[in-house]
């Protein structure tokens, strides 16, 4: 049954999967304020620069872009500023102790408005490809390219 709040909001974050390998993904939530979900809902989101951290046993994310909603008026919302991600403290915790590890760091890959119509991100736990991983990532997308057109023809 689709609910009032169905929608197709998907916003993604392409340049992740080509400079980062994604080890595991949680879904938070993100505490919102004012007219942010309405820019949301309208797509105005970019996630490219975006990188997660912690401060005092929170999570932030920091560098997500939710462009001002257009028809706001001087209660509009800042557009670069941190926003808080509710997670469970157990997944906080796990996060936490495996970011302190060498090389992983967690980003934004994923935007979605769920069924109940509130605003996830889907990060992931990532740890950075060095140049010769991203060049086998161009090989391997020039490849299926290849091979879709053959199959075309």
């Amino acid at each position: 049954m689709k609910g009032r709040f169905t929608n197709d909001i998907n916003i993604k974050n392409k340049q992740a999967t080509f400079q980062y390998e994604l080890l595991e993904k949680f879904i938070a939530g993100i505490a919102l304020m004012g007219t942010e979900i309405k820019s949301i809902r309208e797509g105005k989101v970019n996630l490219q620069d975006g990188f997660c951290y912690f401060h005092s046993g929170q999570v932030f994310a920091k560098g997500v872009n939710i462009t001002p909603y257009s028809q706001g008026t001087h209660y509009n919302h800042e557009a670069a500023r941190e926003r808080k991600l509710l997670l469970k403290k157990s997944e906080i915790a796990r996060l936490e102790s495996k970011v302190e590890e060498k090389g992983l760091t967690l980003i934004p890959i994923r935007l979605f408005i769920n069924e109940r119509g509130f605003a996830k991100l889907e990060i992931a736990l990532a740890r950075g490809k060095k140049t010769h991983d991203k060049r086998n990532s161009i090989k391997e997308r020039d490849v299926k390219r290849e091979l879709s057109r053959v199959k075309i023809r």
